[in-house]
């Protein structure tokens, strides 16, 4: 077994197991932090097997932008994960069946292309070497991936607009800006002058002598 392999086997067995405590920890900054080790391991395997762009790319794009936003976003929202944990077990049949029904159908899916695929001609290696991974990837996303594509598409901008949304949710007690509401103000309404009559302040009360003996008496 040579280096590249050690390698391999290496960087798959931290992307499944920061994979698998993404759904598992209960704290979501924790999650992110997990799910940001698992891109990065992800994309040191695409750059073992010669996709430096996927791997460049995943690492530029969702490591160095998307995830840390992600994070940003987890710790602003101030998430009351106390409230999150109640009832959760009463979930985890559906969830469990659900992720079954999901293996099973990928299963399948990898069966049906296995069997299905084509054989390779034998200028393929050649012709691989030949062109960039950028020409295979656009290839296949516009020609035999295009459907799967166009859902990432839509699920990235489902995404984009719930977060938006959740942004946008009223809380009591906070103090906002109506920008609308500002623009339309005219001169007249930010000031108004009042007339006063003058009126002359009273004078000081000054103290005496003979009133400062009669105090000491007193007292």
């Amino acid at each position: 077994m040579d280096w590249i392999n050690i390698s391999f086997w290496i960087f798959a067995a931290v992307a499944a197991v920061s994979g698998a405590a993404v759904i598992s920890v209960r704290n979501p900054v924790h999650a992110v932090l997990f799910l940001i080790l698992t891109f990065f391991s992800v994309a040191c395997v695409w750059l073992l097997v010669g996709a430096e762009f996927l791997g460049v790319a995943l690492i530029l794009v969702y490591v160095g932008a998307v995830m840390v936003l992600f994070l940003f976003v987890v710790m602003m929202l101030d998430i009351d994960v106390a409230q999150l944990r109640q009832g959760w077990v009463r979930f985890l049949p559906v969830g469990l069946l659900v992720a079954v029904v999901m293996l099973v159908q990928m299963l399948v899916l990898i069966g049906v292309k296995a069997k299905a695929g084509a054989a390779l001609p034998d200028n393929a290696a050649a012709a691989a070497a030949e062109t960039s991974n950028i020409t295979w990837l656009a290839r296949s996303l516009f020609t035999e991936f295009l459907l799967p594509f166009e859902f990432a598409a839509v699920i990235l901008t489902v995404a984009v607009i719930a977060a938006v949304m959740l942004t946008l949710r009223k809380r009591e007690g906070v103090k906002t800006q109506d920008p609308s509401e500002q623009t339309r103000v005219k001169a007249r309404d930010r000031f108004r002058m009042v007339r006063m009559e003058p009126v002359r302040p009273v004078a000081p009360v000054v103290e005496t002598p003979a009133q400062d003996g009669a105090q000491e008496a007193k007292s």
